[in-house]
């Protein structure tokens, strides 16, 4: 093929090119314009069962609160109030300085147990924030009578509660929504951030064992049998 009838080829397939590319864009933008173009998609069928929850329904089962006292509800009490709530409706469990009864748990002491072979851990050696104290009677307590405790019985059985490991020493401090999360507690620098991700990825297994990864267990004995959780605190009796 001579040099002139490649020019020439190479000329019209020039041409033909440039002719496409606005048939090209113009198709794109059309596709494009059609997709934003395109109608939302229609709503689920409603199946008409129940209405929308009122705002005195969605307050009365939003009762959580956080450790930074964020959904504290208005009220106030003090130990010596919750001293009376606590003698008539949590003794029968917890006895009437906190101590336990059978085996129900201990509220009070423990105070510097926590590295002990058997730690105490109660509100007063364990707990972080006091917070979550009135979070837990709130949402549990009395046992089978939950939910029956005013606002203001709860912070006074708190108030009592913290009194009996000495976090709270005056019995007439009144205990309210605005104060309960400045109330500083014996181990609040005992809890840290779950680390797991950082410190122990050396440990991690890029392939894991899914299936037949070990032995089947041979079981030795059952809890009843060996009695693995004693009644008292010296453990069970061993032959």
């Amino acid at each position: 093929m001579s040099r002139s009838v490649k020019l020439a080829t190479a000329a019209a397939l020039g041409v033909v090119m440039i002719a496409l590319l606005p048939v090209v864009s113009g198709a794109q933008q059309k596709q494009a314009k059609a997709s934003v173009e395109q109608p939302a998609p229609k709503p689920p069928v409603k199946l008409g069962l129940g209405r929308p929850a009122l705002p005195e329904e969605i307050q009365a089962w939003d009762i959580d609160v956080r450790p930074d006292g964020q959904g504290l509800p208005p009220g106030k009490g003090t130990a010596k109030l919750g001293d009376a709530i606590f003698q008539e409706k949590c003794t029968i469990c917890h006895g009437e300085f906190g101590e336990g009864v059978g085996r129900y748990p201990v509220l009070s002491g423990g105070l510097g147990t926590l590295k002990a072979d058997r730690p105490d851990k109660t509100v007063g050696s364990y707990w972080p924030n006091a917070t979550t104290v009135y979070d837990y009677i709130r949402h549990a307590m009395p046992f089978g009578s939950a939910r029956s405790l005013s606002n203001d019985e709860i912070y006074s059985l708190v108030a009592y509660i913290l009194s009996m490991s000495d976090v709270i020493k005056d019995q007439d401090f009144e205990l309210n929504e605005k104060n309960l999360a400045a109330v500083e507690m014996p181990n609040a620098n005992g809890f840290y951030e779950d680390d797991r991700e950082v410190s122990e990825k050396q440990f991690w297994k890029a392939n894991p064992c899914m299936k037949d990864c070990r032995a089947a267990p041979k079981v030795i004995g059952r809890a009843m049998a060996v009695d693995v959780t004693p009644d008292n605190k010296a453990g069970p009796k061993v032959d």
